[in-house]
C-alpha cells in the first residue's frame, strides 16, 4: 500500500516560539492578583506614518514602526499585567509598499537599551517565569538516562494573549501592512527604560529568486518620548489655564470702589465771608 504523502511542516516565526506541550499538573503561585477574564480588544493599529518611532527605506519601499505600551493603563486589554512585571509590550508594524513579498522567517527584532544591552523578544516560557513563581513541580526523567528535568507549564493567559495579539507574520505580501505585539524583559534595564533605547530589526529578505536581504531598520524610542513630553506639556498648560480661569470666576467681579473718588468729610463753604 502506498504511504500517504507527507507535507513539510510550515516554518513558524522565530520571534516568539510557542511551547509544544503544557503539563496538566503543576502548582503555581501568582506574584500578584490578576483578574480572570477574557482579553479586551487591542486599540486599532494607527497609520504607520503617524507612529513617531519608525524607519522608512525609500529604496525598498518598506516602513517599520514600533509603538511601546509601557503603562498598565495603556496595556489594559491584555489578560495579564505585563508592564507591571517588567515585560514591555511593543506593537510592531511592517508596511510593504513594494511589489515583492517580504520574508520574515529569519528576522531578528531586538530591544537595544541605552547602554547597548541587546534583548531578543521574550518567549512565552520566559514571560511565564517573569510573571509566576512555581513550586512543587515533579521532576521528569529522560528515558534511558539518569538525567532529570523540571517542566514548567506556561499559563493559559500568556498563550491566549500570544495567540490574540502576538506578531506572527512571516510573509508580508506586497502593498499590505502587518502588525502585532512583542514582549521584552526589561527588568535589568535602567530607568527610564525607553530613553535612548531602540528597536533594531534585521535579516528581512525579499521573497523572490534573489532573496535579497534588506538593510537593518533602527527605531529610536526618543522620538516617541519627545511626542509624549510635548503632549504632557500641552496638557499641563491647558490644566493651568483652566485653573486660573476657575479661580478668577470664583473671586467675583473686580471691586471698583477704589476707582470711585471719595467725598471730603468736611463741607467746603464757598460763600463769601462777611
Amino acid at each position: 500500500m502506498d504511504q500517504p504523502e507527507t507535507r513539510p511542516t510550515p516554518r513558524r516565526p522565530t520571534i516568539m516560539p510557542r511551547s509544544r506541550s503544557i503539563p496538566a499538573l503543576a502548582t503555581a503561585t501568582l506574584l500578584c492578583a490578576v483578574p480572570a477574564f477574557a482579553a479586551k480588544k487591542a486599540p486599532p493599529a494607527p497609520d504607520i506614518l503617524a507612529v513617531p518611532t519608525r524607519d522608512t527605506h525609500d529604496k525598498d519601499h518598506v516602513t517599520i514602526a514600533a509603538e511601546p505600551f509601557e503603562t498598565k493603563s495603556k496595556a489594559d486589554f491584555f489578560r495579564l499585567d505585563y508592564a507591571g512585571h517588567s515585560l514591555l509590550p511593543v506593537r510592531l508594524l511592517v508596511r510593504n509598499d513594494s511589489d515583492v513579498p517580504l520574508d520574515l522567517s529569519d528576522v531578528r527584532i531586538q530591544f537595544i537599551a541605552a547602554d547597548g544591552t541587546k534583548l531578543p523578544a521574550a518567549t512565552p516560557d520566559e514571560m511565564n517565569r517573569r510573571l509566576f513563581r512555581f513550586k512543587d513541580i515533579q521532576p521528569h526523567r529522560v528515558p534511558g538516562t539518569p538525567i532529570t528535568y523540571h517542566s514548567t507549564p506556561v499559563d493559559k493567559k500568556i498563550l491566549e494573549d500570544d495567540k490574540d495579539f502576538g506578531f506572527k507574520s512571516t510573509t508580508i505580501p506586497p502593498h499590505t501592512t502587518a502588525d502585532g505585539f512583542l514582549f521584552y524583559d526589561v527588568k535589568e534595564v535602567d530607568d527610564p527604560q525607553l530613553k535612548h533605547a531602540e528597536i533594531y530589526v534585521k535579516q528581512i529578505h525579499e521573497a523572490d529568486a534573489k532573496h535579497t536581504e534588506l538593510f537593518a531598520f533602527t527605531l529610536p524610542f526618543d522620538k516617541y518620548l519627545a511626542v509624549q513630553n510635548a503632549a504632557d506639556d500641552t496638557k499641563k498648560k491647558a490644566a493651568q489655564a483652566a485653573a486660573e480661569k476657575e479661580a478668577a470666576a470664583a473671586s467675583g467681579p473686580d471691586d471698583k470702589s477704589a476707582d470711585t473718588p471719595k467725598l471730603n468729610d468736611k463741607t467746603t463753604d464757598t460763600a463769601p465771608k462777611p
